[in-house]
């Protein structure tokens, strides 16, 4: 449970609260541990306090985790902090310069709605998609992540009439599969977003050999997916939130005079999280397949 982070990262005695070891890299160097570098491509809003939600799955491995955070060259981050941006993020060609990603995570976006083409940075991502599919492993793309790894699998998105929102129910279609074996037959995830896929559309594709459907929600359609040879694995909820930021959502878009139900299956006034195992399920099978298939570089 070791996760590779400079001395002075701001989140690091949080971390080391849930249980995370966190070390330098002088340090993880001298352990006779292969590490993996794990490439974050971090576009939420406020990416500073986002970054928790990553580290701590990704921190409760039992592998040791170097975190890389990537930034956009045609991204401002008018949210995030720019002394921490300049501190700690690199763009995606000094990152893959001289060293080798063992795979690259995509993160969520509030742009669900916009096409892709009108969206500043979308060329930008699609060219680092290029290069992670023949460089990388295996990619993860998380809710408008995953939409974007479907738009270069060349699967469209549907935007929902409204918002959807909440904690669902969800049906492990592969208890066999190197990542979702170990999971319930059904588990519990977020969701939270205004756009998702088309079931006709993607049950055709893996009758044709494309994809591989890998869980199913009555609610919400399939919500994970995974491209042939498994380069990328497309999750459309948000395993990695915390209940509590569910309920700062609801206020935040309330404030700004949105149209947002109440999270589905989840009490504001008393968030409770039911979705803790699979996150740590999820996050931990798919570092085990990273250092399963890749080489030490």
């Amino acid at each position: 449970m070791t996760i590779v982070l400079p001395e002075d990262y701001h989140a690091k005695e949080m971390l080391e609260e849930y249980k995370i070891l966190c070390i330098t890299r002088d340090k993880a160097e001298r352990e006779d541990i292969r590490r993996l570098r794990i490439g974050i491509l971090n576009i939420m809003p406020k990416a500073e306090k986002y970054e928790f939600n990553l580290l701590y799955p990704l921190g409760r491995s039992i592998l040791q985790v170097e975190p890389v955070f990537i930034r956009l060259k045609d991204h401002n981050y008018s949210s995030s902090q720019k002394s921490h941006l300049d501190h700690l993020y690199l763009s995606f060609e000094e990152v893959v310069k001289n060293n080798f990603l063992d795979g690259l995570i995509l993160t969520g976006a509030p742009v669900e709605k916009i096409p892709f083409e009108d969206i500043s940075y979308w060329k930008e991502i699609n060219d680092i998609l290029v290069y992670a599919e023949k460089n990388v492993p295996s990619t993860l793309g998380i809710c408008w992540g995953g939409l974007a790894l479907a738009k270069y699998l060349g699967i469209e998105k549907q935007v929902h009439p409204k918002k959807i929102f909440g904690m669902f129910e969800v049906k492990n279609l592969n208890p066999y599969h190197r990542i979702t074996g170990g999971m319930d037959d059904i588990f519990w995830c977020p969701y939270t977003s205004f756009a998702g896929v088309s079931d006709q559309v993607l049950q055709e594709l893996q009758k044709k050999g494309e994809i591989n459907l890998l869980a199913h929600s009555e609610e919400i359609g399939y919500i994970l997916f995974e491209s042939q040879g498994h380069r990328f694995i497309i999750h459309l909820g948000h395993p990695e939130y915390e209940a509590k930021r569910l309920v700062e959502e609801y206020f935040r878009d309330k404030e700004k005079g949105k149209d947002i139900p109440l999270p589905k299956n989840l009490d504001i006034n008393n968030p409770l999280n039911r979705w803790r195992g699979h996150c740590l399920d999820f996050f931990s099978q798919w570092i085990k397949y990273l250092h399963e298939t890749t080489p030490f570089k």
